[in-house]
């Protein structure tokens, strides 16, 4: 049975061993000190044994858990930050008035719908649970929906009723998504449509 100092890694040479991630050095440590052809070393061995020695298995796996780690911490920062955007808008939803740029971006995706030869376009969307019965009447289909909107998506669809609706248009309400089974976001659709397309 080989001593460890002479283990010589994967076959295949250096090539095949930089294509798995090692970094070839000169050679594996002989018992005296003296260096040996064929040694590598994981670029990212965070251990403090020498350099050239095999990593054990517990290193290997102590690599992979710090990379888990890693992972599990970048998609909390991202769970953290979304949840705080949707808080910000929740807010803004309830409390502020349509802004100006909503109302630019609502003209150009109208505009962008047409070039497109569509005679609709999804021009807003929020949480169903900001519906006072939590989109329920929207999914049903019910002629009331319009008495469920509250905040920016009432006063959008009030501006419909006395601007927009006179000039030929149509507003419907779709929920567009259901995460665990239960409406999750509410599109408003603006149509250009004949009555009967």
């Amino acid at each position: 049975m080989p001593d460890v100092h002479q283990y010589p890694g994967p076959r295949g040479g250096p090539a095949r061993l930089r294509r798995r991630g090692y970094s070839v050095s000169r050679g594996l440590r002989e018992p005296d000190g003296r260096a040996s052809e064929g040694a590598a070393t994981t670029s990212n061995d965070k251990t403090n044994r020498p350099q050239g020695t095999v990593p054990s298995a517990d290193d290997l796996r102590r690599i992979l858990l710090e990379k888990e780690l890693e992972e599990m911490n970048r998609r909390d920062k991202a769970r953290v930050a979304e949840e705080k955007k949707r808080a910000e808008f929740i807010s803004k939803f309830m409390t502020e008035h349509v802004t100006e740029d909503e109302r630019a971006l609502i003209r150009r995706l109208v505009m962008n719908a047409v070039k497109d030869g569509k005679m609709e376009a999804m021009v807003y969307s929020f949480p169903a649970r900001l519906c006072t019965d939590g989109g329920r009447a929207i999914n049903n289909g019910d002629r009331e929906w319009p008495e469920t909107l509250q905040g920016k998506a009432r006063e959008l669809y009030d501006r419909y009723e006395n601007a927009v609706k006179p000039q030929g248009y149509r507003l419907k309400a779709m929920v567009i998504n259901f995460p665990d089974d239960v409406p999750g976001d509410v599109g408003l659709f603006l149509s250009w449509a004949p009555e009967h397309f």
